[in-house]
């Protein structure tokens, strides 16, 4: 049996803050050997880049600020997720013993977990077969397709991951929508056609009724408990480490010196 560090933010953050306390956790697991599982939301409508992105290709700033979007540049790769009413999860580990010493392998494994809780939510949730043809170089957005091991429903993307990795240690996060904002995707970000929305789906739009971040995150967190046979001891951070990762907040995600410009996986 392994326990777990669980943190549940029941209240919305800012982007910055909820990308830096990933960074936070990554390197605590990768100092440390510990686990944590978190769950959290968005303030307000955020879009969050891969590291990789090159910002003018992918989205409108204009718009964004016209439209009230923040934006900011995750540590880990992929493509542009716009975050707001949804659920967002991260999985910060060292323990090769757990999730094997491969991105991919841990990706399934964390994917099976997120598949269970859909399902205990009652939805027919599986994982994709293939990545579709040209996805992985388009610059289309994140929730365009699923890709191999990504969660799906009735064929429909529902959950998008990504995961950076050093050594042993990695984290990977992932978005999980409650409500389609396609409309507002559409708008600040280049590459989606029309068409291309009804590829697009929430649990709220699977389960024919208003889904919560509280109730969802719930069953998620059993999802959890269930596929790896865990017990989940709740983790608060002390004044130390808020005052790190305000730190990280300033000097990264806060600062468009690090949002506004194209990444290197070594400089993450």
């Amino acid at each position: 049996m392994t326990d777990w560090y669980l943190i549940f933010d029941r209240e919305p953050q800012p982007g910055s803050w909820n990308m830096a306390v990933d960074e936070f956790l990554f390197r605590q697991a990768r100092d440390t050997g510990q686990t944590f599982l978190r769950f959290y939301t968005w303030l307000k409508p955020t879009a969050s880049l891969g590291c990789g992105q090159e910002v003018s290709r992918v989205l409108n700033l204009k718009e964004c600020q016209k439209r009230g979007v923040e934006v900011v540049r995750r540590m880990t790769g992929g493509k542009v997720v716009l975050h707001h009413r949804e659920v967002t999860y991260s999985v910060a580990s060292a323990r090769s013993d757990i999730f094997t010493s491969t991105l991919e392998g841990s990706y399934r494994l964390i994917s099976e977990a997120l598949v269970l809780g859909l399902q205990l939510m009652g939805l027919p949730a599986e994982l994709a077969a293939s990545t579709p043809a040209g996805y992985a170089r388009s610059n289309l957005p994140c929730f365009a397709y699923p890709a191999r091991n990504e969660v799906e429903v009735r064929g429909k993307k529902a959950i998008g991951s990504a995961q950076k990795r050093s050594g042993e240690a990695f984290i990977q996060h992932g978005s999980i929508p409650l409500v389609k904002e396609v409309e507002l995707l559409a708008a600040i970000s280049f590459g989606l056609v029309e068409g291309q929305e009804a590829a697009m789906t929430s649990l709220s739009d699977e389960l024919g009724r208003q889904v919560g971040y509280l109730e969802a995150v719930e069953y998620l967190i059993e999802g959890f408990r269930q596929k790896f046979k865990i017990t989940t001891e709740n983790y608060l951070f002390s004044p130390e480490e808020v005052d790190i990762i305000r730190k990280i907040e300033r000097q990264k995600y806060a600062s468009w010196n690090w949002t506004g410009h194209k990444l290197d996986p070594g400089e993450v």
